[in-house]
């Protein structure tokens, strides 16, 4: 009887201890699926291109006189953009042609091509610097005295060639190409807009259906400067930006308007240049830095470029320059800036809200 009853206590424990496994081995199970299923939603949620492409742009060396000048300049040269495509399928898509600051392309660009893949904008990062052979990545205020010399008039030539590569492109919707840029590529998204370059450098029957410059340099006084091609332009600009400021921006979005042109400026209080760039959430300051941004440019005969107070080339001398500079990350800047960009493109390029 004692052996019956310690083999029945036995087998009830065992069943107790296989009940014991089986639960753990469920809520394991469980656990590891939850984590695969969790992993994999992340990955679907995060996962915003269906497809990139590298494409070389060939393109011209050329010097910023050249390019006001119009010259087609005879040293070829190579850089390349980076392609990113939203969804599959054979549909034709809008695109936006992204052109980097004057530290070349950053952390942010891709940000911001992310937010436009969500529209289902398919996105071309230009790179105007590594091509030519300027690579520095511990600066973001500049980069070599040489890559200075790729100017933004120098890189809205570079746009131009990446447009007549893209309007071939069988996914992408030649008529709905729009041209974005950040600093000195804000400047060739700006300037790109007149007539006159479309003309020199634009291919053939094609142009940018829209503009889009942040924090640009609105301190040139070029010829033919109300004369653009037609598409309209958003500017978006932070008032106590002392690289690029806003008072020229001002001024020449006013002389535009009054000539019944599509410009608007965005001014966000209190915003530093590269409000956008989240890296800079600790404002970064140079109090050494030679500071150009209070000096006017005026275009003279064969593209030169002159401070109108003293008819020659600028220098650190004049009174326009300054020291200091400072780049800062805006939240409510940036969180402006792109709504309206993407409320802006939604209705350009005609997308399903």
């Amino acid at each position: 009887m004692n052996t019956r009853v310690a083999l029945e206590r036995h087998l009830a424990r065992a069943d107790r201890t296989a009940a014991v496994w089986r639960i753990s081995l469920t809520s394991l199970l469980l656990i590891v699926l939850g984590v695969l299923l969790g992993y994999t939603g992340r990955a679907v949620a995060e996962e915003r291109t269906f497809r990139i492409e590298v494409h070389p742009v060939p393109t011209t060396q050329l010097t910023t006189m050249q390019v006001l000048a119009g010259e087609a300049g005879e040293a070829p040269t190579t850089v390349a953009g980076e392609l990113r495509l939203p969804v599959a399928g054979d549909a034709k898509l809008p695109a936006v042609i992204m052109v980097h600051g004057g530290g070349g392309v950053y952390g942010h660009e891709d940000l911001w091509a992310e937010e436009l893949n969500q529209l289902g904008v398919a996105v071309f990062i230009l790179d105007s610097f590594t091509g030519r052979g300027f690579i520095n990545p511990a600066s973001i205020v500049g980069q070599t005295k040489d890559a200075l010399a790729v100017s933004g008039f120098v890189m809205a030539v570079d746009a131009y060639r990446a447009l007549a590569i893209l309007a071939k492109h069988p996914r992408i919707d030649p008529n709905r190409i729009a041209l974005m840029g950040f600093s000195r590529g804000g400047t060739s998204a700006l300037y790109a807009s007149l007539t006159r370059f479309r003309q020199a450098y634009g291919p053939a029957g094609i142009e940018f259906l829209a503009y889009v410059p942040l924090y640009p340099s609105c301190s040139f006084m070029l010829s033919d400067d109300e004369r653009l091609s037609g598409g309209p332009i958003r500017i978006f600009q932070g008032t106590e930006d002392n690289i690029t400021p806003i008072q020229p921006c001002r001024i020449y979005v006013d002389r535009l308007r009054s000539a019944g042109k599509d410009v608007e400026l965005t001014e966000f209080p209190g915003a530093h240049h590269a409000f956008d760039m989240a890296i800079l959430s600790t404002p970064a300051r140079y109090p050494d830095l030679v500071n150009f941004g209070g000096c006017i440019l005026e275009e003279r005969p064969g593209g030169k470029l002159v401070n109108p107070a003293t008819g020659l080339p600028v220098n650190a001398t004049d009174a326009c320059a300054s020291r200091g500079a400072t780049l800062g990350y805006d939240a409510q800047a940036t969180a402006g800036t792109k709504k309206a960009v993407k409320q802006f493109l939604t209705a350009i390029f005609r997308l399903s809200q």
